[in-house]
């Protein structure tokens, strides 16, 4: 199982509030809201109804102004944005929401040419263009009909076709499939996977379909306008096997190591970069994923390194258990992928968790 890239972060959120109405009617929808998505994820917002979900959704896609906190898409901020700026935002994403804001008195096909002539498409190409996506959505029969003489679902189907045709950076779907059978919504959601794996597209999906779940990264759920927890679904099973060859783990249940896993944070460092040092204080607890390491400490006659560690082994554990500053330094022998647990996280676990305190204390009495 492959460690996932690093990749360039497409959404970044932090401390978003959300308020609708005046004075003493004004009520708060989303408070103090943080949230990092990288370019290619899937990720799967669930939660309540009344919850706060599509207002984020329609903040990040520069539907409204942000009122308190900061949204950034690639590095740009929304916060403060004119119209103008606004719309110009706008042209890199697609939406698909309930209300499927079809023109009524234009063909599947032509509400489909609306996003194509949006972009430098020859214009020769347009129509060729919409139909091949129609036929992707299941709608090849049905290019030259109007939204009237199309089902519910068929509507929805066109609405998706418009959303994806112009291959997106970033997709915002409001129950997508929800008007959708098992399998028109299997093919939506293996063309989400396709943009995503392929040309990098980043998907935000509210949904409450349980049949679509499988698709995400991750799944954030939303409770009273808080994001309450971000599971990383793919990254997590990653960790998983890393932390199932580490001698610690052992003997956790696979409940108990994706417990662990979902509060582990990947961190990078290049060949020959500091890790830790010693003398610091300690803060977190490593597992190495992939490349060495170099444990060295410092004696009478200067430093010598002591110990070499690869992929499965830890460290860091010591300053955490005895509360005490780091004993050694420890250097990427060559470039590093570890996952580190907070010092917080760490001693929860070694509470919570017998076997992992067992085999922590039997490493200690080892390493002195």
């Amino acid at each position: 199982m492959s460690l996932p890239p690093t990749r360039e972060v497409a959404i970044e959120i932090n401390g978003l509030n959300h308020h609708f109405g005046k004075g003493d009617a004004r009520k708060q929808a989303l408070y103090d809201n943080r949230l990092v998505v990288h370019r290619g994820e899937i990720v799967i917002m669930t939660g309540p109804s009344g919850s706060g979900k599509t207002t984020l959704l329609t903040l990040i896609g520069a539907l409204r102004a942000v009122q308190e906190g900061s949204i950034r898409l690639w590095g740009t901020e929304l916060a403060g944005l004119n119209p103008a700026q606004q719309v110009e935002m706008r042209r890199n994403l697609g939406f698909i929401f309930q209300a499927h804001n079809l023109l009524d008195g234009l063909t599947a096909r032509q509400n489909v040419r609306m996003a194509i002539e949006l972009t430098a498409a020859p214009q020769r190409d347009h129509d060729r263009i919409a139909d091949t996506m129609l036929g992707s959505v299941g709608l090849a029969d049905r290019v030259t009909y109007k939204p009237r003489n199309l089902s519910g679902g068929q509507r929805q189907r066109v609405a998706i076709a418009r959303a994806l045709v112009n291959k997106p950076k970033l997709i915002l779907a409001d129950e997508p499939t929800a008007a959708l059978d098992k399998d028109s919504g299997a093919n939506v959601v293996a063309l989400l996977r396709d943009l995503a794996n392929n040309h990098g597209t980043t998907v935000m999906i509210v949904t409450h379909d349980a049949r679509i779940i499988n698709v995400a990264d991750r799944i954030v759920n939303m409770v009273d306008g808080h994001i309450v927890s971000d599971v990383r679904i793919k990254e997590t099973m990653v960790i998983c096997a890393i932390l199932k060859k580490c001698a610690v783990f052992k003997e956790m249940s696979p409940s108990d190591l994706t417990d662990i896993a979902q509060k582990m944070s990947e961190e990078r460092f290049a060949a020959g970069e500091e890790i830790i040092r010693v003398g610091e204080d300690g803060d977190k607890f490593y597992v190495i994923a992939s490349g060495s390491t170099d444990i060295i400490v410092e004696t009478a006659t200067g430093t010598r390194a002591v110990a070499k560690l690869g992929e499965g082994d830890f460290f860091g554990e010591v300053a955490l258990l005895k509360d005490q500053p780091r004993n050694a330094t420890v250097t990427a022998r060559e470039p590093v992928t570890v996952y580190s647990l907070s010092k917080e996280n760490f001693l929860a676990a070694v509470h919570s968790h017998k076997s992992f305190e067992d085999q922590l204390s039997a490493v200690l009495f080892s390493r002195g």
